[in-house]
């Protein structure tokens, strides 16, 4: 089943149950996988929907690190509610471990040198590690190490 059909299905399932707040993040996933298709005039297969996702997921982050330092405990945990949802349907993350490796494999694969290639390198581990992983955290990772080398 395709990503965005599992998350009509658990919308149905959130009406039938009468969870609302649950009814409204799927609602609101919904509106924003619809609007990304209207504007670009096509329908979204599973990895475009996992990059719609991953923007719901760090504009959460952003807005639960502004809200805290603005004191405001009821919108914390609003956001974070909507943060635990979201990310409910992004796929398991990668380990360290397996993230390292794959960086490994990318920079070897296209012969990265210098930081010159970070975009060769960033390239390749984004298309194997799209909704695993925080591409932020990668490209620090991937700066390291061709700094290193």
């Amino acid at each position: 089943m395709a990503l965005k059909e599992r998350i009509q299905e658990d919308m149905k399932t959130a009406m039938r149950s009468g969870d609302k707040d649950r009814l409204g993040v799927i609602r609101m996933i919904l509106a924003a996988v619809k609007q990304r298709e209207v504007d670009e005039r096509i329908t979204l297969d599973d990895t475009q929907v996992l990059a719609v996702l991953e923007k719901m997921v760090k504009q959460r982050r952003e807005s639960i690190a502004q809200f805290a330092s603005g004191g405001r405990d009821d919108l914390v945990a609003r956001e974070t509610a909507e943060l635990q949802v979201v990310e409910g349907y992004l796929p398991q993350r990668m380990g360290d471990a397996e993230l390292d490796a794959l960086i490994a494999e990318a920079i070897s694969s296209t012969g990265a040198a210098s930081l010159k290639d970070m975009g060769k390198v960033m390239a390749a581990v984004k298309a194997k590690a799209t909704g695993r992983a925080d591409m932020g955290a990668v490209s620090a990772r991937i700066k390291q190490k061709l700094s290193a080398a």
